[in-house]
């Protein structure tokens, strides 16, 4: 029998769902299918605007990334960085958030941001090889993400 090793407690966790004025403005859909199938047949029409409305809807829901920070490190989407090279994390909202996804950012930075989501959380990669200065991942809960990195980020001097 493989014993699988036990996966930590998150200390953090989000799921970035779209926001539901993005699920409404999808509905747009709808219209637009009528509008090029209608001449054609109607049901063909009905149909394909729920099938393209429904496509989307879930294609966005899954497509939704999940934020967790553990004792092992943190982790957004698909990409993991380990605890060992968390370095300052700061949360930015409104027009700071803006600033930093746009004038601010350093073409040379992770991100993983989502338009419908306010807030951004910059960490810093505490790894002198990796090229990546930092990550910039939209949240809608910036200060308890900020305050979760901080617990699991190691304590050295200089940090």
């Amino acid at each position: 029998m493989t014993v699988l090793p036990e996966r930590p407690a998150p200390v953090y966790r989000e799921r970035v769902w779209p926001a539901p004025w993005v699920l409404l403005s999808l509905a747009l859909v709808l219209p637009a299918s009528l509008l090029v199938f209608l001449p054609i047949n109607p049901l063909v029409g009905v149909g394909t605007g729920v099938v393209l409305y429904g496509g989307l809807v879930v294609l966005l829901v899954i497509g939704s990334p999940t934020l967790e920070v553990t004792e092992r490190g943190f982790t957004a989407g698909r990409a993991t960085l380990p605890a060992r090279h968390i370095g300052r994390a700061e949360g930015f909202s409104r027009a700071d958030a803006t600033r930093e996804r746009g004038p601010n950012l350093d073409a040379r930075a992770w991100l993983l941001i989502r338009g419908w989501v306010d807030g951004v959380v910059r960490v810093e990669v505490a790894d002198d090889r990796d090229p990546v200065p930092y990550w910039l991942v939209s949240t809608r809960r910036p200060d308890e993400l900020v305050s979760a990195l901080d617990r699991v980020r190691p304590r050295t001097p200089g940090r």
